[in-house]
């Protein structure tokens, strides 16, 4: 939901439907609330801003009822102890605060519809927000104003000094110094007439600039529009001004040439371009600064206060750096802007890294992607009426946000489809080959872009960079060195400094790079090979410590090679490599299934490699097979198969402990035993025998150890058994300390499985306040994750908890959002039953539930199934049928479920009819 309030009211639904909100007291609600999205806001400030001083009888009672009014034009408010909360995606005053304190002031400003709380304005309440925003939007426009909008505000505002001179600076970008200059004597003698005084030093210094540097460029007029680069603008600006030498840099095609265009286009006084790029000699550089200039001898520079924009310098870098370093010094006035694919490296140098467009975060939705720098500047460049879809994020990503290959794929529309275009990017060099006649020769293909740096490198750096083109996701140092050679460290510095890598805590290259250079790879198996060896010895060396206290520091560690984990497989030809990967690899694979809940690729990549031809050691093979047949029994695999190679697994005789659990053989270290209890106690429990004396033991052996997964796993065992006796106390306390736990070895947004269980059993003791909390959370994160099953589950503990609530629509509704969640989707056969059990409750159709649990061979599961058939059949009047299915779920989980409130309904129910 988007609400905006820079301008009239607006409430627009997530499809982009208008809600109207009727009444000007709730307006002025949903205002209040909107200024605080997410944060409480006191029933005090409530009252204050709707009814001012003229306050109701009851305020509690009054903003209760206004609340209500509110909820049911379908806006989301939420109830906490010390008031109330707005629930919304977006609200437009708050994303201009983010842009303007992030200087996108051009962004910002574009929010802007009207005056700013159009409806509550004249409120005292709103005063100090209505001062605040506008203030922000005057800062915006001395930053990046328009003329058109100057012109409006300075005539209402003529003594503003700092708004005079944003309007001259744009006047003179618009080719109007002459307008400038009038403008600055008009104000000067406002200024006298109304305050006695001169205008600013400033204000006058940028007057005495105008009037001496009217027309001394030999800038170009643009002949396109200029997107999402007005933080960049400025502070480019601003370096200019602070220092004498500014270089920007970035990777081709980036867009420096038109930052330093822009940046310059708008600084007063003489500012000259100098084209560098067609320049094959070194020595023809400071002839070709004469020619631009219309001088004869550089000494001419001298006296002369201006400033050098030096265009792509990359490949004369020392004969620019040595010339630079030599006018600068000779020449105290003179200021020097270059653009490079590296810096000039020399003393008093401001270098500006220059980064591709900005991208829209995944799952972003369409409209609000539209936003976005990378995506706009599709959308703009594309022929007149193109309507954009999905596709075009989707190519933006794929071409990193680079301005150029956005400009190419802009071009290339006029003859492709954009879905079609971002179906074939995985051949980008071939598809983007349609530049601007007039461009210079490498900018008229994607190719000629890399072409131009890749030309530029010796034979060393193609050898790194390609090396590096291997990894997923990026390499650190020490798998670089390995993989690229010992020297790595140097040469990727200078590939950075060439803005071919990205250095941080990983070495990165942008996709449209790393493309380039796998076609440019020679021995592609070689590089694959030594990239998969660095990978094996890396999780041969954490498997061990990801079953000890050791793993809080192991698990992050792999969980960041993932890709480089997956890439490894993909590329693996032979046994020696996929299935030693896959053995290594196994435990973190299922610790990532467990914890994270999601799909875990590198289990069917580690399917793929046990049918690899080559020779490997038995007990290699037997870990391998053991840990992948572990991902056929959690819900929608092939048990058959699973089966074979455990057996096969007992046959080769492993040493491995998770060989050793599976195939039935004496656990032989603490961590083995501890698993050995966990197994036995849940396989109690699937089987109907609950008890915590094994899962306790359990407990106590991973405690020992530190070994957080299996300290969460018993707890949240122990906690459900507490449930079912009633004690919500010990069950709520015992998911609290699960989730702690979790949250010790992932990010706490991995835990929103515990957490949902957690909202159900807060529900069920009465703290409905903290299961509302607890549920958001979860919503939140799966939201975030963007997962299916997360946001399924999610949706269906929400179904759950007003389904008991009494809110049937709402429960409806939450459904319909957990089943458009997995359409398509392949899900394991419990989650399926759960679906189809509360598809029972509210939509009367439970078909094939209780058959998709009794394959789980889970009698809680079957249990919980169960007691919807005893509620369908006492609907249909069946009482006796309904007693003795309720009768069969005590007897199937071995134990009533003394906090299960349909069990509670219907044996009251049942009750009722006996008596």
């Amino acid at each position: 939901m988007r609400i905006g309030l820079l301008g009239p009211l607006e409430v627009h639904s997530a499809d982009g439907a208008g809600i109207p909100v009727p009444g000007a007291r709730l307006r002025a609600l949903l205002t209040v609330l909107a200024l605080e999205p997410g944060n409480p806001v006191s029933v005090t400030r409530i009252v204050d801003g709707v009814w001012g001083g003229r306050q109701p009888h009851r305020p509690g009672n009054a903003v209760q009822a206004l609340v209500s009014r509110l909820r049911k034009t379908g806006i989301t408010v939420e109830a906490h102890p010390n008031g109330y909360a707005l629930a919304v995606d977006t609200v437009d005053a708050c994303r201009f605060e983010q842009l303007v304190r992030g200087g996108q002031w051009r962004e910002a400003l574009d929010l802007w519809r009207g005056p700013v709380l159009a409806d509550v304005r004249d409120r005292e309440y709103f005063a100090a927000a209505v001062a605040r925003l506008e203030e922000m939007r005057f800062a915006a426009l001395e930053q990046d104003g328009s003329v058109s909008e100057l012109t409006a505000l300075v005539a209402e505002n003529p003594l503003r000094e700092k708004l005079v001179g944003a309007l001259m600076r744009a006047l003179v970008a618009a080719g109007r110094a002459a307008d400038a200059l009038a403008l600055y004597a008009r104000t000067r003698a406002a200024l006298a007439e109304e305050l006695g005084a001169d205008p600013s030093p400033e204000l006058a210094a940028l007057h005495s600039e105008i009037l001496h540097g009217t027309a001394e460029t030999n800038l170009r007029a643009a002949l396109t529009s200029f997107v999402g680069r007005t933080a960049d603008v400025a502070q480019v600006r601003h370096l200019v001004r602070e220092h004498r030498l500014v270089t920007l840099v970035g990777p081709g095609g980036c867009g420096k040439t038109r930052l330093a265009v822009e940046a310059a286009r708008a600084l007063p006084g003489e500012v000259w371009l100098v084209e560098l790029a067609a320049l094959t000699d070194p020595d023809e550089v400071p002839a070709a600064i004469l020619t631009a200039l219309g001088i004869r001898d550089l000494a001419a520079l001298r006296t002369r206060d201006m400033l050098l924009v030096l265009d792509n310098c990359e490949h004369l870098v020392d004969r620019v750096a040595h010339l630079a370093d030599k006018l600068l010094g000779e020449c105290p006035a003179l200021r020097i802007l270059a653009t490079s694919r590296e810096p000039l490296a020399i003393t008093g140098e401001a270098v500006r890294v220059v980064e591709p467009l900005e991208l829209p975060p995944e799952n972003t939705r369409l409209a609000d992607a539209l936003s976005y720098p990378a995506v706009r500047l599709l959308t703009e460049r594309a022929y007149p009426g193109f309507v954009a879809t999905e596709a075009v994020v989707r190519i933006c990503r794929a071409l990193d946000g680079i301005p150029l290959a956005i400009e190419l794929a802009a071009a290339r529309l006029r003859t492709m489809p954009a879905e079609q275009m971002a179906a074939r990017l995985h051949d980008r060099f071939a598809v983007l080959t349609q530049g601007s006649r007039t461009a210079l020769p490498r900018h008229q293909t994607l190719r000629s872009v890399i072409d131009w740096s890749w030309d530029l490198l010796s034979e060393r750096e193609k050898a790194v960079l390609c090396g590096l083109a291997v990894f997923a996701g990026g390499a650190t140092l020490e798998a670089a060195e390995t993989v690229c050679g010992a020297d790595a460290l140097g040469v990727l510095t200078a590939l950075a400094d060439k803005s071919l890598v990205i250095a941080g805590g990983r070495y990165r290259m942008l996709d449209t790079i790393k493309a380039y250079c796998l076609e440019k790879l020679t021995d592609r198996d070689a590089a694959y090979r030594a990239h998969a060896s660095y990978f094996i010895a890396l999780c041969e060396t954490a498997d061990p410590h990801l079953r000890r206290a050791e793993q809080v520091e192991w698990l992050p560690r792999i969980h960041a090679e993932d890709d480089n984990i997956n890439t490894a497989l993909r590329h693996a030809t032979d046994a020696s490599v996929g299935i030693r990967l896959t053995a290594a690899a196994g435990w973190y694979w299922l610790l990532e299934w467990s914890l994270r809940c999601r799909e875990v690729l590198g289990a069917e990549l580690g399917a793929r490699a046990l049918t690899l031809p080559g020779e490997v050691d038995d007990d290699t093979r037997a870990t391998a097979l053991a840990s992948v047949a572990q991902f056929n029994f959690l819900g929608n695999g092939d048990e058959r198969l699973a089966e074979e190679w455990i057996a096969t697994a007992r046959h080769l005789g492993g040493r491995h402990p998770i060989v050793r659990l599976v195939t039935g053989a004496e656990p032989d270290d603490p961590w083995a035993q501890a698993m050995a209890r966990l197994f036995q106690a849940s396989e109690s429990v699937n089987t109907g025998h609950p008890g915590e004396a094994g899962m306790r033991a359990a407990l106590a052996g991973f405690r020992a150890i530190g070994e957080r997964w299996g300290i969460a796993h018993c707890l949240a065992g122990i906690a459900d058994q507490a449930s079912w006796r009633g004690d919500l106390t010990a069950a709520v306390a015992g998911y609290e300390e699960a989730i702690a736990v979790t949250e010790e070895i992932v990010p706490s947004e991995d835990a929103w499985k515990p957490r949902l269980r957690l909202a159900q059993l807060l529900w069920l003791r009465g703290d409905r306040s903290r299961s509302a909390d607890a549920l958001r959370r979860a919503e939140r994160d799966a939201s975030r994750i963007g997962l299916p099953e997360a946001l399924t589950a999610a949706a269906c503990t929400r179904a759950g908890i007003a389904r008991w609530s009494g809110d049937m629509d709402g429960a409806r509704a939450a459904l319909a959002r957990a089943e458009a969640a997995v359409e398509g989707l392949a899900v394991n056969w419990g989650f399926r039953a759960l679906l189809l059990d509360l598809r029972g409750y509210l939509l009367g159709d439970r078909r094939d539930a209780l058959a998709w649990a009794r394959r789980t061979r889970s009698a809680p599961l079957v249990a919980h199934v169960l007691i919807g058939h005893a509620d369908e059949a006492l609907r249909a009047g069946d009482a006796a049928q309904a007693a003795r299915l309720l009768a069969q779920s005590v007897e199937v989980r071995g134990t009533p479920d003394l906090t299960n409130p349909d069990a509670a309904r219907i044996q009251a129910k049942l009750s009722d009819l006996r008596a």
